[in-house]
């Protein structure tokens, strides 16, 4: 099945429900792996938009996948479909979770708006520094993916060698690249968080130098059925090194909504 052939079922538990994950920019859909491993009870399924080849591209891809696991609902396969979507995952978890596809939403480390006003530099980042990361990956790709990846964890956390759970770059071609960097800029949430009335549960840690933390607790004050956790002296990657916990949290979380 052309697009809906992307789908990779990571597990074969379907008793609760299905959790369709969408990854960080340049990020490879595997880094979810150990904490899917400590959540059997879903079926996971994944998206890989790793080569497209424009940002009209990557947003196709994955609303080709949704839809399809809609039509499934609709012959018998009914279960909750969870959206669970890091950094410039979650800005489009944010997207489809306002068109009314996601029953229910994870956000790890996202944000409604990536690029901000530099008056706003608390909540994103300013425009420029992205469009400077555009020009950078014609001209050397490899030390725009280093710097980028430097910023996804603490000093303390680099110290605790967590860096070493992040994949090699280079898993995304460089116009897939560009195509995230293109959609963070013009993608943004904040118009549309009111119509997302699904039950969200955010995680966020407090040490993030991507989404800075306040740009969680805007969401956390704006989505009218969050949760938010708030991981102390984390970077932007919450989910390694704490996937037991995160997982209790979930599926805590999961069941209160399901009661």
């Amino acid at each position: 099945m052309s697009a809906v052939g992307q789908l990779e079922v990571e597990c074969e538990h379907q008793t609760k429900g299905t959790i369709l994950w969408l990854s960080g920019w340049s990020m490879p859909d595997n880094i979810f792996d150990s904490l899917r491993t400590n959540l059997p009870q879903f079926e996971h399924i994944s998206v890989d938009y790793n080569r497209t080849d424009s940002s009209g591209s990557m947003i196709r891809t994955i609303e080709t996948v949704l839809r399809s696991l809609r039509s499934n609902e609709q012959v018998g396969n009914k279960r909750p479909l969870v959206i669970a979507g890091w950094s410039f995952g979650g800005l489009l978890a944010l997207k489809y979770a306002a068109q009314g596809l996601a029953d229910l939403l994870i956000l790890f480390s996202a944000t409604a708006s990536f690029t901000r006003p530099k008056e706003e530099r608390e909540l994103g980042w300013p425009e420029v520094y992205v469009r400077s990361m555009i020009t950078g990956l014609g001209k050397d790709r490899t030390s725009v993916e280093t710097r980028f990846r430097r910023l996804l964890f603490t000093d303390a956390e680099w110290e605790q060698h967590k860096g070493n759970c992040i994949p090699s770059s280079g898993n995304w071609t460089n116009e897939a690249l560009i195509s995230g960097l293109n959609t963070l800029i013009v993608e943004q949430s904040l118009s549309v968080l009111s119509d997302i009335k699904c039950p969200t549960l955010i995680i966020h840690g407090t040490e993030d130098y991507i989404c800075p933390y306040p740009a969680a607790v805007e969401l956390h004050t704006l989505l009218s059925q969050s949760e938010l956790i708030t991981l102390s002296q984390c970077g932007h990657v919450p989910f390694i090194g704490r996937e037991e916990q995160l997982a209790n949290e979930i599926r805590r979380w999961w069941d209160e909504k399901q009661s």
